[in-house]
């Protein structure tokens, strides 16, 4: 399966477009099979929407804002990340991110294997069987408690 690019992003010659499309080609190196797409426009953000990675889900997310750009990983929190690029404030139990400001650089080492242990992450969640429902405790008891009201009426 091709990957498919989005169309709209930042004005060329930004440096925070040029980051997100060298973002973007580090993640296509990672994963030639990502899908991007653009989701949740809005006016903050030109209408473009952001661009969005996924691979058996979300992968992560890229949005730009005046100072910085943020590269949020859906699962953040279970990728292992031993060169600390995840640096913005979350402290949620699920994603985790990456600001960078003009001038930063990036390792593109360290970011490959962050794309690579959430790509690998999402296939292992997709493969494991769905949980069996657990049976309705409420719904069992006023069947029972219907049944047996029923029974003294007779």
């Amino acid at each position: 399966m091709a990957a498919k690019t989005a169309q709209a992003k930042p004005k060329s010659g930004d440096w925070r477009a040029e980051m997100l499309d060298r973002m973007r080609t580090l993640i296509q190196e990672v994963d030639p099979t990502m899908i991007e797409e653009r989701k949740w426009a809005k006016a903050s953000n030109g209408m473009a929407g952001v661009p969005v990675w996924s691979h058996d889900g979300i992968v992560c997310t890229g949005e730009t804002y005046k100072n910085y750009i943020k590269l949020t990983f859906a699962k953040g929190a279970y990728v292992d990340d031993p060169t600390g690029l995840f640096n913005a404030p979350f402290t949620g139990n699920l994603r985790r991110a990456i600001d960078i400001r003009e001038g930063d650089v990036v390792n593109a080492t360290a970011f490959k294997r962050l794309v690579k242990a959430a790509v690998a992450l999402n296939a292992a969640d997709a493969v494991k069987p769905p949980k069996a429902a657990k049976p309705a405790k409420a719904a069992k008891a006023a069947g029972t408690a219907g049944a047996a009201r029923a029974a003294k009426r007779r």
